[in-house]
């Protein structure tokens, strides 16, 4: 796992997305060049992440694992930075929000690593994009009042 870690493409997009999760990002068993992202919806948060196999695995169940794996912690991790910037009613951020309430933090770390994954995509090269969904109920259930 660590060794597929180092593999990680730094290549990741995050957006929010609406109902939809019908984007495909791998065209023909390569990533589009670019990739529009639907604008904010009132429920779900999405974030992308692409994960690149460990080339020194000759088994492509092996190499699907690795970047598939990899490209969740990236999506993961992008989804954390973005909720770290929404902005709460009363003008301060989830983050500064964080540093008054302890539990905080870990309430949004397994609410993330439990995220629904919509969709994975392999390229050819056994690469992965991995689009994480994540409903705001899960935020406004701890407390979390959004700005609208």
């Amino acid at each position: 796992m660590k060794q597929s870690l180092a593999f990680i493409t730094t290549l990741t997009l995050l957006g929010l997305v609406g109902c939809s999760h019908n984007n495909t990002y791998v065209k023909k068993g390569e990533i589009d060049k670019t990739i529009d992202q639907q604008s904010e919806s009132s429920r779900y948060i999405q974030a992308l992440g692409i994960g690149a196999a460990d080339s020194t695995l000759t088994n492509s169940t092996q190499r699907r694992a690795t970047s598939r794996d990899a490209a969740i912690v990236q999506a993961q991790y992008e989804m954390l930075s973005y909720i770290k910037g929404v902005q709460l009613e009363g003008g301060v951020t989830v983050e500064k929000a964080m540093e008054t309430d302890s539990k905080l933090e870990t309430y949004l770390k397994e609410s993330i690593k439990g995220a629904e994954i919509i969709k994975n995509e392999w390229t050819n090269d056994d690469g992965c994009v991995v689009t994480l969904r994540l409903d705001k109920k899960k935020l406004t259930d701890y407390g979390l009042k959004l700005k609208s």
